[in-house]
């Protein structure tokens, strides 16, 4: 390694089955002018440990799922990880081919990441709690979000 030269390691995730395929084939069908969203997409994909649908924790980001990050830029967000189609920033809907969306999938309640800005900066975010996809959302999350 190069003097200055920094590792980045990335945390384990975990994804089900149904997700890591539906991405595959995303991910492969994706233009030529996307190329380094689907790498990076499948640079997640193969790292990720693949569990059967209704076995993955809750606590695990899948899609659809509604979390809560905190990022080293202060940030202290609710979103939900959409697929592209769904996704809609006035209601905190990220799609799983930006950025930030890729790191975030198969992450788990309390684990960091690294991840790249499309300016090329380096951010560092921290998954707070998450509600799979389908639960209730809790009155507190939600008073959270009208503050």
């Amino acid at each position: 390694m190069a003097p200055g030269t920094k590792k980045i390691h990335k945390p384990a995730i975990t994804m089900t089955r149904s997700d890591h395929e539906r991405l595959s084939r995303i991910a492969e069908t994706l233009p030529a002018k996307s190329l380094s969203v689907a790498d990076q997409l499948f640079v997640e994909l193969d790292r990720a440990r693949i569990v059967a649908d209704g076995r993955i924790s809750t606590k695990i980001i899948c899609m659809g799922s509604r979390l809560r990050f905190t990022s080293d830029l202060g940030e202290d967000r609710f979103v939900t990880l959409v697929l592209p189609g769904e996704a809609d920033i006035a209601e905190n809907k990220i799609s799983v081919l930006t950025p930030i969306g890729t790191a975030l999938i198969g992450l788990s309640v309390g684990q960091s990441i690294d991840w790249t800005a499309r300016d090329g900066r380096t951010h560092r975010l921290t998954v707070e709690s998450v509600t799979a996809p389908g639960d209730t959302v809790k009155t507190s999350d939600l008073v959270e979000l009208e503050s």
